[in-house]
């Protein structure tokens, strides 16, 4: 941005603040008059029911089948979109969608967790409350590290600063060592909300068994070294809040680190008259020094970008769309600045995320992206490539990490669907997150660029591997090697599928042979990952799991790879109902959702129409870093 035009920009939100409140300034954002009333949603939300809250949950043999073991999932209720993502510069953050009261959709809280790995998760109260205003929607949380928006009160000698006595986060947060064994800490984070589904009496105050109450704590402060690095301001929190009437912005500030949020008095900061409106992802832009919020307008598929200088006045900057697939909603985008990988030291591209309901191609929720430039005010797309971020169709509504150490993007992203989200069969607790992922660009083989993801620090959690070696299979043969149960695995694959010879049939297996990763049991059921060599495609077939059946609920999934190579590499994560795919490096990603009605307890390799090598394998089991078992 030029200097006359901050100029400008800074004209014209001084004038915004002498209208006096948040109405009347955003007024004049997003293009123009209000928009003519839409739906708010492109999904149902039964839990919003009048009916809903007070109803209780019980616990299911299927609840406990299913729940993952190092994905995060809600102890209780129903989970939606990661929000407010964002390392503090000694805790990680995950915010999310939540209704406490039971496992639907409806009611939107932001739910809390803390962790010092992005794996070992530690409740907290609920952050945001669904209010008279209405229910808080997706949104995102900055370090507004110079208290550019004053929300923060100023720093003094007798007041010490937010963050600098010890919260309730971080006496979460040191209870980690101790997990799992400390189930008397870990229970107590729990409780609340596992009551609350339950219909059981309310518990004492979290707060205050963890010595956190916040009258004894302006008391008696207890110093230590703050889970924020010094500085004048702190955390700033900017969601949504939406009736069906109207979706507007708001924020929130932290005093104590971002275990409580509070909202801005002056709220909304940004209103345009529209009920399509939502799910803010703000960022510090330094080349042009303002914060940059990129907001939707959901049902018109328009990403709009609005800046800012104090985070409480917006002015509208540009709109991105209708482009790529729209589908019925645009939902939760996304700006990240990526490193472009094998090129120019620190080359970096801008990728927009935009995530669609219902309208993927695999049907209902996907997420899109576009790689380009941003100057600031408008994000312009480097060629007319649109790709997706999965080739499944459980990967929706992903957040970048803030701040994270060494400028890596990282992202997680919720793991569902809104197709069957709310009749999967585990019933007091619905939604996990994906395991976190760091995203790089590369280059494919025909030269467009892509984003490239892969577990992030995955490698911390493996246990000894499995002993079990495999270095060729020979046409139509198999090998397999049993598999613990009630744990999560992580299995590498390095393949090449040798040229078929010319004296074996064709038959129904693949002209130039498969190669068939395969999860199954006693029962006959059966998970498969497999490699075409004919074709160079990858498959993912979930349609051989009896434990649930959805008309909606696709079998059967796949991915081209690199045409003309018989050469693949796999990373496979298997946790309780989820499965992550990676394949060559990352270029190829495929999640999936999972209910076998039986523990799956082998593993298997085969081969048809040739010779298979393998370069490289070795199975993981990963150590165990969410607990939910023993709730109550």
């Amino acid at each position: 941005m030029t200097v006359n035009r901050r100029m400008v920009l800074g004209s014209f939100l001084a004038a915004g603040a002498l209208l006096g409140n948040g109405r009347a300034r955003a007024a004049v954002g997003g293009g123009g008059s209000a928009a003519p009333a839409q739906p708010n949603n492109a999904h149902a939300e039964p839990g919003n029911a009048a009916a809903a809250a007070p109803q209780p949950v019980h616990e299911t043999l299927a609840d406990k089948q299913y729940r993952p073991r190092i994905h995060f999932s809600p102890s209780t209720g129903f989970m939606n979109d990661p929000n407010g993502l964002i390392f503090d510069g000694r805790y990680y953050h995950l915010y999310y969608q939540y209704n406490p009261f039971g496992p639907y959709a409806g009611h939107v809280h932001w739910g809390h967790a803390v962790s010092t790995d992005l794996y070992t998760w530690q409740d907290l109260p609920i952050a945001i409350r669904e209010t008279e205003a209405g229910e808080a929607y997706s949104g995102c949380a900055v370090l507004d590290r110079d208290n550019r928006s004053g929300l923060f009160p100023p720093r003094t000698q007798d007041k010490p600063q937010p963050g600098s006595v010890e919260t309730a986060a971080q006496k979460a947060a040191q209870l980690f060592p101790s997990l799992p064994e400390d189930e008397q800490a870990r229970r107590l984070v729990d409780r609340q909300s596992h009551d609350l589904l339950k219909g059981a009496n309310s518990s004492p105050s979290l707060l205050k068994e963890l010595g956190d109450d916040p009258v004894s704590r302006e008391q008696s402060p207890v110093p230590m070294s703050p889970a924020l690095p010094p500085m004048a301001g702190g955390l700033v929190a900017i969601y949504t809040r939406a009736t069906p009437q109207r979706q507007t912005q708001y924020i929130a500030w932290s005093p104590d680190g971002g275990q409580t949020l509070k909202d801005y008095e002056g709220n909304p900061v940004l209103d345009i008259g529209h009920n399509s409106f939502r799910d803010p992802k703000v960022f510090w832009h330094a080349p042009t020094e303002k914060w940059v919020m990129v907001v939707v307008r959901s049902r018109e598929h328009k990403v709009s970008f609005y800046g800012s200088f104090d985070l409480k006045h917006w002015m509208h900057l540009s709109d991105f769309g209708p482009s790529g697939i729209t589908g019925v909603d645009y939902e939760c985008p996304g700006l990240a600045e990526v490193e472009v990988e094998g090129e120019t030291p620190g080359e970096k591209r801008w990728v927009l995320f935009v995530s669609i309901n219902p309208g993927g191609p695999q049907g209902g929720s996907i997420t899109q992206y576009f790689v380009g430039q941003f100057d600031g005010e408008r994000f312009t797309p480097d060629d007319t490539i649109v790709d997706l971020t999965d080739f499944g169709k459980d990967s929706y509504a992903l957040q970048t990490y803030e701040n994270m150490p060494g400028n890596q993007t990282v992202y997680v992203a919720w793991l569902d669907n809104w197709q069957y989200c709310e009749e999967l069969p585990n019933k007091s607790w619905r939604g996990v997150m994906t395991i976190p992922r760091k995203v790089v660009l590369r280059r494919d083989t025909s030269g467009w660029l892509r984003i490239a993801q892969t577990p992030y620090a995955l490698e911390a959690l493996r246990r000894p591997a499995i002993p079990f070696t495999l270095s060729r299979l020979e046409p139509q043969s198999s090998r397999q090697v049993s598999m613990p149960t009630g744990e999560a695995v992580e299995l590498l694959l390095d393949v090449s599928l040798e040229d078929r010879g010319s004296t074996l049939p064709d038959g129904d297996h693949g002209r130039a042979g498969r190669f068939v990763v395969a999860f199954s049991n006693h029962q006959g059921e059966s998970l498969s990952i497999g490699f075409d060599g004919f074709s160079c495609q990858l498959w993912l077939d979930r349609s051989n799991l009896h434990g649930f059946t959805h008309p909606f609920f696709t079998g059967t999934f796949s991915s081209a790879l690199v045409p003309g190579s018989r050469r693949f590499n796999l990373r496979i994560v298997l946790d309780a109902c989820t499965l992550e795919v990676f394949a060559n490096e990352g270029m190829s990603v495929g999640t999936a959702l999972i209910y076998p009605a039986n523990p799956l307890e082998t593993l298997s390799f085969q081969v048809t129409n040739a010779a298979a090598v393998i370069h490289q394998m070795a199975l993981y089991p990963l150590r165990q870093t969410m607990d939910r078992m023993e709730q109550g």
